[in-house]
């Protein structure tokens, strides 16, 4: 995309300040002026904060059907990037799982970016915030949002033209709507891959406790960091633990540590959330498991690709194979609780400062 031809679009639709959603030719969103957003949002009232993050604050919308605006705080060159790629890409991607671009706001200080809004909030919210003790997912819920967020990053890899790494998958950036169907949302650090292209080196960004190994430590990105993070949410989604936890004197313990001796014993009722108070499918329950495993293996060749994924986790019958790969993993590494291909990266988990990632 012409980035010049883009904000110059902006602007002239800003110093006309039409009243309405006004639709472009040349591009598939719609373009807000501000005096819209602020009659939506009440002048960006605490009120209406649904949000809020390294980016800037989202807020809570009164229109017709409901937005989400994302507002960037301070206009940095790395506010001006994230916005601009945001923008590139979800005016490109069209997917039931992925969060959609309803449209924008661009002037001299101000950038806005405008969602459809999620009734259901994050999937952090579920597990771990304000509506966790209330357990509004259930184990068929958790499936479904597993599948669908798996779903949306087939499109990414596999569908959309060129393939999308979105480098930040987690709890937070999967937001559920009224039906409690994923979105897999935030494309503020995704990369664009062209064709032929296996994987990039880059400055890492993302979360710690989902990155993966060889990004985290060499910035080598590709489409398996985004299989490893899935294999960490999976794990998220079916315990509710979070993927980093600080246990007694500092040291921390990520949640593959924390799963795998309950594997080798086969204490997988011991994995699930106790909210669900048992009420799981025992065999699926056992079988996402061991697909959050593979996800996560140390070495990304090792890793399947997202459509594996999504097949095992419908119940393809290849997910017996899968099961018994990892259980003969497990069987070598002995009575050793500890995985130590992870021991390097784990170090670097216990010092926050040995790399730079967005929180």
């Amino acid at each position: 995309m012409n980035w010049r031809r883009f904000f110059c679009c902006c602007c002239s639709f800003e110093e006309k300040d039409q009243i309405g959603e006004n639709k472009s030719r040349d591009y598939p969103w719609e373009i807000y002026t501000l005096k819209e957003i602020l009659h939506a949002t009440n002048n960006f009232h605490d009120d209406n904060k649904i949000g809020e993050g390294g980016f800037g604050s989202v807020y809570w919308g009164r229109t017709s059907k409901g937005i989400a605006v994302k507002r960037l705080k301070g206009m940095s060159s790395k506010a001006e990037m994230e916005f601009a790629v945001e923008v590139e890409i979800l005016g490109r991607v069209r997917h039931k799982n992925l969060l959609g671009l309803r449209g924008f706001y661009a002037s001299a200080d101000e950038r806005l970016i405008v969602y459809d809004y999620m009734p259901n909030h994050s999937l952090t919210t579920h597990l771990h915030g304000q509506l966790a003790a209330d357990c509004f997912l259930d184990w068929p819920r958790r499936m479904s949002i597993a599948i669908g967020s798996a779903e949306g990053l087939v499109y990414l890899h596999h569908e959309a033209n060129p393939h999308i790494i979105h480098r930040d998958i987690k709890a937070s950036n999967v937001l559920l709507d009224a039906n409690y169907q994923a979105k897999v949302a935030d494309f503020g650090f995704a990369k664009l891959i062209p064709e032929g292209v296996t994987h990039m080196t880059t400055r890492v960004k993302g979360t710690l406790g989902y990155l993966a190994p060889e990004y985290a430590m060499w910035g080598k990105v590709s489409e398996s960091c985004d299989v490893y993070s899935f294999g960490i949410l999976l794990l998220e989604i079916i315990s509710a633990r979070k993927p980093l936890e600080k246990l007694p004197g500092g040291v921390k313990r990520d949640i593959v540590q924390w799963v795998t001796p309950y594997v080798k014993k086969g204490a997988f009722d011991r994995i699930a959330d106790p909210r669900l108070q048992g009420k799981f499918d025992r065999a699926q329950l056992k079988s996402a498991v061991m697909v959050a495993l593979r996800c996560t293996e140390s070495n990304p060749e090792n890793r399947p690709s997202m459509l594996e994924v999504v097949k095992w986790l419908k119940g393809g019958v290849e997910i017996r194979k899968v099961v018994t790969d990892i259980e003969h993993m497990l069987e070598e590494d002995g009575d050793n609780e500890t995985d130590t291909d992870f021991q390097g990266f784990r170090g670097l988990v216990q010092n926050q400062n040995s790399f730079k990632v967005k929180y």
